[in-house]
């Protein structure tokens, strides 16, 4: 379940204009199939702005079957500004019922440089000293950097309480065949330093790199999959 959240799988008090590159964001919503091992599910995503905020959710719920063995849904709110073409995250919202995980409850705080709020009942302060991510807003910076070209080796994330490294890199083209058609993509992986765990998205330059199809394997086992079932700009 920890790829829904990094899903992508990617917000922020900051005073200034927002930049052109902050166009690159178009506001949409999205349906995924998804299967996690024997569970399968849907994976409901959408982007819209209010202001100078972006808001990004994400809901996934078990499906038919898969309601008797889990239920409950993982739904994820992350709220960010793009700021001279990054994406910076302001407040981060978890609630995960389907593996009764606490809940979280994060602002980021850019000018003290500051993490604060709480996982579950636990108190969170932690320092930052450059662009961090959390683990929703990283999507929409990985799409933003595919659409300006700027894609880095490496981000950092807060995840778990702590500060992580995440390695990306670029591994080519690809023809992707889903429900909502075919589409011409490139694919990035993304792995925490230390982790087993590698992602794989496969992004549609049509759709402003939105990931089409996402794949998370751990010692080369596939654990995750989604594909794109819809796709509506807002």
């Amino acid at each position: 379940m920890k790829i829904i959240i990094i899903f992508l799988f990617l917000f922020l008090s900051f005073d200034g204009e927002l930049s052109f590159a902050s166009q690159s964001l178009k506001t949409h919503s999205a349906q995924y199939e998804v299967k996690i091992s024997f569970i399968t599910g849907l994976l409901n995503t959408e982007l819209k702005k209010d202001n100078k905020n972006f808001i990004a959710r994400h809901i996934i719920e078990p499906t038919e079957l898969s309601r008797v063995i889990s239920r409950g849904t993982l739904d994820v709110t992350s709220t960010f500004q793009m700021v001279s073409g990054n994406v910076k995250p302001i407040y981060f919202k978890a609630i995960d019922t389907i593996r009764n995980k606490p809940d979280i409850d994060l602002n980021f705080d850019w000018k003290t440089f500051l993490v604060k709020g709480t996982i579950g009942k636990k108190l969170v302060e932690v320092q930052f000293k450059d662009i961090v991510h959390d683990n929703v807003s990283i999507q929409y910076e990985l799409m933003s950097d595919l659409q300006s070209d700027t894609l880095k080796k490496q981000y950092k994330l807060f995840d778990a309480n702590k500060l992580k490294i995440v390695n990306i890199k670029k591994i080519g083209k690809k023809q992707i065949k889903t429900i909502v058609g075919d589409f011409k993509t490139i694919g990035i992986q993304h792995q925490k330093e230390g982790s087993s765990q590698i992602t794989t998205l496969w992004c549609a330059e049509e759709l402003d790199y939105l990931p089409v199809l996402i794949e998370q394997h751990r010692n080369e086992k596939i654990k995750f999959r989604a594909s794109l079932k819809k796709y509506t700009p807002n």
